[in-house]
């Protein structure tokens, strides 16, 4: 098995996609975690680039992508377990209506080591 692919239940196996590398609409080959490709906006950035370009379902592998690899993703994908509460990002507050002082949570250490 790839290694940023799970072990999905049967409901979420059915029409995903396609279990191999594609080429998306922008030409950049997505499931062969070559991440850099010379089509790629992001090789290509610049101060006009739309960041929306960069949205869409076409930039993520149907089977083989990292984001599958989190607690609550295998909680749900693998076991059938919908996360219980709303995601949360682990170092920045997202709630509306926070001071500037309050923009983020502490970091621990071990996260800034290599």
């Amino acid at each position: 098995m790839d290694p940023f692919e799970i072990e999905f239940r049967p409901e979420f196996r059915d029409n995903r996609g396609p279990r191999e590398p594609f080429v998306n609409a922008r030409g950049v080959v997505i499931g062969d975690h070559d991440y850099a490709s010379a089509n790629s906006p992001l090789e290509q950035w610049s101060k006009e680039t739309d960041p929306s370009v960069m949205a869409g379902e076409h930039w993520v592998h149907p089977f083989k992508d990292i984001g599958f690899r989190t607690r609550e993703n295998r909680d749900l994908f693998e076991r059938g377990i919908a996360s219980s509460g709303p995601f949360q990002h682990p170092t920045h507050a997202t709630a509306g209506g926070m001071d500037d002082d309050e923009d983020y949570f502490p970091v621990p250490e071990v996260l800034d080591e290599p």
